[in-house]
């Protein structure tokens, strides 16, 4: 095990809470866009967007730590694809909107507010907690060199 495999695994959790942190952004951001893309020859309202992660590494990286007597076989988090949330648009009648259907409703983003800002507020405190593991490694490393004086 690498002295710094503590640092690389914070980090590869940074970086994949700061990519969710940019979806829920543009989720929050486009929550009034009725026109995301077309589909069909009509515009569909912008649809959310969610961050799927999996644990970093392969399965025989693994199974070769264990073969090797290694108790470390996770090196981190990465993000393996973003994916559209499949839940239905909300309807709201408004007849003298340009995006309003023959009966007058309008096919509004599926973007819940709370639900990003719960979101935004468990990746920020994971973040958070990450560069605290990041900061105490690193305070290990240099009390191991100082050691070494």
């Amino acid at each position: 095990m690498s002295i710094f495999q503590s640092i690389n695994t914070s980090a590869s959790a940074l970086t994949a809470q700061r990519v969710r942190m940019d979806v829920i952004s543009s989720n929050m951001a486009n929550m009034d866009t009725t026109r995301g893309e077309m589909v069909d020859g009509e515009w569909q309202p912008y649809r959310r967007k969610m961050v799927v992660t999996q644990p970093q590494g392969n399965q025989f990286s693994s199974f070769l730590n264990k073969a090797m007597g290694s108790s470390s076989t996770v090196d981190g988090v990465k993000v393996t694809e973003i994916v559209e949330d499949d839940t239905p648009f909300e309807l709201i009648y408004d007849p003298d909107h340009p995006d309003a259907n023959d009966e007058g409703y309008v096919a509004m983003p599926n973007v819940d507010p709370l639900k990003e800002m719960v979101d935004l507020i468990s990746s920020t405190r994971s973040y958070e907690a990450n560069v605290t593991a990041m900061n105490a490694t690193k305070e290990m490393l240099m009390k191991a060199l100082e050691i070494g004086k």
